[in-house]
């Protein structure tokens, strides 16, 4: 189930979570990975670039700076996302401008700069990192699952119009997984995996039935799968990893 050995990966959010633990396990493979992040700490990565995924000029300079000194992108995952929290009927104009520039258009941009990168080789795989939050209601972080959701459904549009030129895009969509964006949610230093995974009746929230918070290793190697030729087939999917939480 290993990606080939040798390819160039972009990893966006790659500083933390979700996103560090996809590079180190696509490294871990053999591969060249093309490490992105907001936060400075990033530039200390020998192929590690500071990046806004927000700035679309950015973006497309930084993609094209990949490709001609580190190589050729094969893969790109977009693990870069924010969470704020409040109801939407008080959800302030700044947190849900930041929502959206981050977890929607910040995924449009990397995914068009790859993708016109890509097209002449006819070759590729593009995944987003989404949430299981994009297809179940959740209270209290509405404007994180309904900016997850446009980021998920931009991805299997892009899919669609890539499918011909032999450029696959899907999606994970993890459940509670054990990273700083969770323990800001929960307001910890240390998740409690019982804590979580009973649920929240109050909230409509069930809970996880494997009784389990998933640690980013667990979504990492999805992402991998998603990318490997294992799963040359697959191309607008969504798979949830969840532990069940979603109940699909």
């Amino acid at each position: 189930m290993a990606v080939p050995h040798g390819i160039t990966a972009v990893v966006t959010g790659a500083a933390s979570g979700i996103g560090q633990a996809v590079a180190q396990r696509l490294r871990d493979e053999g591969n060249r990975v093309a490490a992105c992040d907001v936060n400075p700490l990033i530039g200390e990565d020998p192929d590690g670039f500071v990046l806004d995924v927000t700035d679309g000029p950015a973006v497309t300079n930084t993609i094209d700076h990949i490709e001609k000194t580190i190589g050729e992108i094969s893969v790109l995952v977009n693990a870069a996302g924010i969470l704020r929290r409040g109801d939407l009927t008080t959800i302030t104009d700044a947190d849900w401008h930041a929502l959206v520039a981050v977890n929607t258009t910040g995924v449009l941009n990397t995914m068009r700069a790859v993708a016109q990168a890509m097209l002449p080789r006819q070759r590729g795989s593009i995944i987003t990192v989404s949430s299981n939050a994009a297809g179940v209601p959740r209270q209290g972080i509405g404007g994180y699952a309904a900016t997850k959701a446009a980021a998920t459904h931009l991805t299997r549009c892009l899919g669609l119009e890539l499918a011909p030129h032999g450029i696959r895009c899907n999606v994970v969509a993890p459940g509670s997984t054990d990273t700083p964006m969770l323990r800001q949610l929960w307001g910890v230093e240390r998740i409690n995996d019982s804590a979580v995974a009973a649920g929240d009746p109050s909230a409509f929230r069930i809970g996880i039935p494997l009784g389990l918070v998933a640690r980013p290793a667990d979504v990492a190697a999805s992402v991998c799968f998603l990318a490997s030729d294992d799963a040359s087939h697959l191309t607008m999917q969504e798979l949830y990893v969840d532990g069940g939480a979603a109940l699909r």
